[in-house]
C-alpha cells in the first residue's frame, strides 16, 4: 500500500493571488512559515523554511522541482520520520525524502480550488505515523491559507 493524501479547499480569490500566496516568500511567512522563507519557490531551487513554532525554529531545505505558474508548486522535503519506532531504539535507515503537490485550478474569475498532496513514505509504522502529522499539517497550511487571503488573518499565531 502506497502512503500518500490529498487535502484540497476553496478559496475565495483569483488563482494568481492563491499561487502567488504560496509562492511568495513573503506572503507564505504571513500565514504558514512562521520563521521565514529563503526565497520564492522557484524551479530548480532549494530554499529554507523555518517554523518558529516548532524545533526551535530550525531551518530546512525544500528541494522545488516543478512550478508551472497559478497551476501547481511540487517540491521535495525530508520525510520527517520519528528517530525512533515507538520503543525508545533508533531506526537504522538513511533519510529520505517525500513529495509534496499543490494543485491550483481556478474554478471562476473568483474562486480557485487548491489541493496538496503528499507522497512517497516508506511503508512503516514510522512512514505512516509520519504522513498522518504532514496530513494534519497541510490542511492546517490550507485553512491559514484561506483565512489570510480571504480574512487577512494570521491562523496559525497561536496555535501551536
Amino acid at each position: 500500500m502506497e502512503l500518500k493524501f490529498q487535502v484540497q479547499t476553496k478559496v475565495q480569490k483569483p488563482v494568481h493571488e492563491v499561487f502567488d500566496a504560496v509562492y511568495n516568500p513573503k506572503k507564505l511567512s504571513g500565514y504558514f512559515t512562521t520563521g521565514g522563507a529563503s526565497g520564492p519557490l522557484d524551479e530548480g531551487k532549494t530554499v529554507m523554511w523555518s517554523f518558529a513554532d516548532f524545533d526551535d525554529g530550525k531551518p530546512f531545505p525544500v528541494h522545488v522541482k516543478q512550478v508551472i505558474a497559478d497551476k501547481l508548486i511540487a517540491f521535495e522535503w525530508a520525510a520527517g520520520e520519528p528517530s525512533d519506532g515507538g520503543d525508545g531504539k533508533p531506526v537504522n535507515e538513511l533519510p529520505y525524502n517525500t513529495r509534496v503537490e499543490m494543485h491550483f485550478e481556478a474554478l471562476g474569475p473568483s474562486s480557485t480550488m487548491v489541493r496538496i498532496a503528499e507522497s512517497g513514505w516508506k511503508e512503516t509504522e514510522q512512514g505512516l505515523q509520519a504522513s498522518y502529522g504532514n496530513c494534519q499539517g497541510w490542511m492546517h497550511m490550507a485553512c491559514c491559507l484561506k483565512a489570510y487571503l480571504e480574512h487577512g488573518i494570521n491562523l496559525r499565531e497561536g496555535s501551536f
